[in-house]
């Protein structure tokens, strides 16, 4: 093992003054973990912008139909084509991500979504809203890849779970956001205001881009090792930490990025891309963007007036925000699977009574109120379980050498699984009913349930070095961790 004063002198890290810690102490806070937060959840706000996308459309769906006199499977691709967006953005993300580095990227996903926004708060048509919302898509896509492998990248082992959930969680909070905008402006019916709005905080992200620091594993990509040091020294307490993680990235980047071809002669890496693509549909058909595109709809099948459906729909985006934080506070100690199994059980149980509450019909208050409340249970499953965790998850399984493919695929796979949902939706209800519907996703999670147990390993505290090494000797997928 390399110390301090062995290490060459490039890998040599340099010694911090000596009042640091004095420093630290007298401020009664430690500073390198604040900055740790502040840098994720700056790099997190990727997740904000997604968020405000999927929110926005809840509320500006049915006054913009009506204005166009919007068909029900134009509708469904006025909610879809972020999603088409949103995989090509997916398979480019890769490669922009290597070129151009993890902060330029998000700098540049946080300008198309301005643009995309912008453009579908100055719709005239129901085509070009159409393809405001793919370049809107677009945005999220590259956002969607490069902010949870950036945050994978400047976090500790310990806190990695916590740091790649914290996106998940911002994009809770833009849902959030973006549901009081609409109930806002739902009173004037004002859905050109409510894409505006999405604008002003992917601007500032725009400037909150400029302050984070360069990935240390992308500037050791591209030789900067000198750099790659300075920030690693700001990022960790120990620089004796610090030394030998740049030494871990070094070695792991001895193995070339070869994901076409390790696909084709690897089948432990076929292993690891099928799990990921089974974690990312398993996340998107569990029927939450259903409730987050269509919950108005939903609700109007419950028979609640236009003004109650928007303060409904703006409360599930609430606790579907704090719910996460279940997730981020959790997942390094209570673990991935435990989670998974909770979160599965509860949509699955939520959605079933949902069904059978919509399947005998709904007249008085308390079973509206009720309906509500499933509702609500459903995205807490949700937003403390496989929102966050399936992006953890994917973060972790994919080896090096297939890396930058393994999460290319896992992202186009969530994008494309999602497109399908929302793209689907109002023709399920319209064919099987509202309550079939949800007799169908409930089903989904209950199965969801058995492939967990079968396929998902137990990543806590697990290094990403053992896991790979685990991975390719050919042992059991769910036996990966501990």
């Amino acid at each position: 093992m390399t110390d301090a004063a062995s290490a060459p002198a490039e890998t040599r890290p340099h010694q911090p003054p000596a009042d640091t810690n004095a420093e630290q102490t007298t401020l009664g806070f430690d500073a390198t973990k604040f900055k740790i937060i502040v840098i994720g959840v700056l790099a997190a706000l990727a997740g904000l912008m997604s968020g405000l996308d999927i929110g926005v459309i809840a509320g500006a769906l049915e006054p913009f139909a009506k204005q166009y006199n919007v068909s029900t499977f134009a509708q469904e691709w006025v909610v879809s084509a972020m999603m088409a967006g949103a995989a090509v953005g997916a398979m480019s993300a890769g490669w922009l991500s290597y070129e151009l580095g993890r902060k330029r990227s998000l700098f540049l996903g946080a300008s198309i979504f301005v643009i995309g926004s912008l453009g579908c708060a100055l719709s005239w048509s129901t085509a070009s809203m159409i393809g405001f919302r793919a370049v809107m898509g677009i945005a999220i896509g590259i956002s969607a890849f490069t902010s949870p492998l950036y945050l994978s990248e400047i976090a500790s082992e310990e806190s990695r779970g916590a740091m790649v959930s914290t996106y998940q969680l911002m994009v809770t909070v833009g849902i959030f956001i973006a549901f009081l905008s609409d109930t806002y402006f739902s009173y004037s019916n004002n859905w050109r205001w409510m894409f505006g709005v999405a604008a002003i905080p992917a601007a500032l992200f725009l400037v909150g881009v400029m302050f984070l620091p360069y990935s240390p594993r992308w500037l050791i990509i591209r030789g900067r090792h000198k750099e790659a040091r300075e920030v690693l020294l700001e990022l960790r307490n120990d620089p004796l930490e610090a030394a030998r993680e740049i030494k871990a990235i070094r070695a792991q980047l001895e193995v070339k990025q070869n994901g076409f071809a390790l696909a084709r002669t690897n089948p432990n890496f076929r292993r690891s891309l099928a799990l990921g693509v089974m974690l990312q549909a398993m996340q998107q058909l569990a029927g939450i963007n259903i409730i987050m595109y269509y919950a108005p709809n939903i609700l109007a099948s419950a028979h609640f007036d236009a003004t109650a459906r928007m303060w409904c729909t703006a409360i599930i985006g609430l606790v579907n925000m704090l719910a996460t934080f279940i997730a981020v506070g959790l997942v390094d100690k209570w673990g991935r699977k435990p989670i998974l199994y909770t979160g599965f059980t509860v949509m699955s149980l939520g959605m079933l009574a949902l069904g059978l509450l919509l399947h005998h019909g709904m007249t008085d208050p308390s079973s509206q109120l009720f309906a509500v409340f499933l509702l609500l249970l459903f995205c807490t499953g949700f937003a403390m379980s496989a929102g966050p965790l399936m992006w953890v998850l994917c973060s972790e399984i994919q080896p090096l050498q297939g890396r930058d493919l393994g999460m290319s695929v896992s992202t186009l796979t969530n994008w494309v699984t999602n497109m399908l949902v929302g793209a689907s939706f109002l023709t399920l209800m319209n064919t099987f009913g509202t309550a079939g519907t949800f007799w169908l996703f409930a089903a989904l999670n209950a199965g969801f349930i058995l492939l967990t147990y079968l396929f998902v390993p137990e990543t806590k505290g697990m290094s990403l070095d053992t896991i790979e090494q685990r991975l390719m000797s050919g042992t059991k997928l769910r036996k990966l961790g501990r």
